[in-house]
């Protein structure tokens, strides 16, 4: 089969799945505190979150292949989820929008469900869709068609992500307050820092001390998700 359609399948399933438990998670804990939360937003959040999110996709994903030596225009999950985070701090900043509460709370699960299932798809497109990993003599090796066996870390990603929308889950079930203040920090920075590890198993061209473009983007989003919990925390001793 085609990579493309391939790709293509996994990418609907995946859209369509986070949507559906973004829509339960909604329904049954966060109705009334997403209300509350949107009062306060005017339509120029979702167009930053929309631009960033696209620009950071095709730039960094784009930018990346270029320096891999590679041809196309690339997508990155990466740089989508930097863009759309950049950009709505931008925004809160600019029109004083909401600046002591996180707004990302409602994207948590149905992202982490974007991830473990979009991942799939580039598990089994092959080669030809350059998210393979570096070769591996490990038994789960995987061969993407070219005889070698290769770190899986699409699957790695992918069941990183899953274990973590578990614990977004009971989070959400046991502390739900410190979700919604937390929460979304808590995931940009989970999902940078194990992005961080699988970075190195990756044949991408490397900038620095053997890290690729990729690796300082998922430190930048860890260094995010510390610097803003500490201020949700500063936020909350002082109130």
């Amino acid at each position: 089969m085609n990579h493309f359609l391939i790709h293509s399948i996994f990418d609907f399933l995946a859209l369509a799945l986070s949507i559906g438990a973004g829509w339960l998670v909604i329904r049954k804990y966060l109705y009334n505190d997403l209300e509350k939360t949107a009062e306060k937003l005017g339509y120029g959040y979702f167009l930053f979150l929309f631009l960033g999110s696209v620009c950071g996709a095709y730039v960094f994903g784009t930018l990346n292949m270029v320096l891999s030596g590679q041809e196309g225009i690339g997508r990155s999950i990466l740089g989508s989820v930097f863009g759309a985070t950049m950009s709505v701090e931008l925004y809160k900043a600019m029109f004083k929008k909401h600046q002591k509460k996180s707004t990302g709370y409602i994207y948590v699960i149905p992202f982490c469900v974007l991830v473990s299932i979009g991942r799939l798809g580039c598990l089994f497109s092959g080669l030809e869709d350059y998210t393979y990993g570096t070769p591996t003599q490990f038994p789960w090796g995987m061969d993407f068609g070219d005889g070698v066996l290769r770190h899986p870390v699409a699957a790695y990603e992918s069941l990183s992500m899953a274990s973590f929308s578990m614990f977004s889950l009971y989070l959400l079930n046991k502390h739900k307050a410190l979700f919604i203040a937390q929460g979304y920090y808590l995931c940009v920075g989970f999902y940078g820092a194990q992005r961080y590890l699988w970075e190195f198993l990756k044949p991408y061209e490397p900038l620095i001390a053997g890290q690729n473009i990729f690796h300082f983007l998922c430190l930048a989003l860890v260094g995010y998700s510390v610097i803003m919990i500490r201020k949700v925390k500063s936020d909350r001793s002082t109130t």
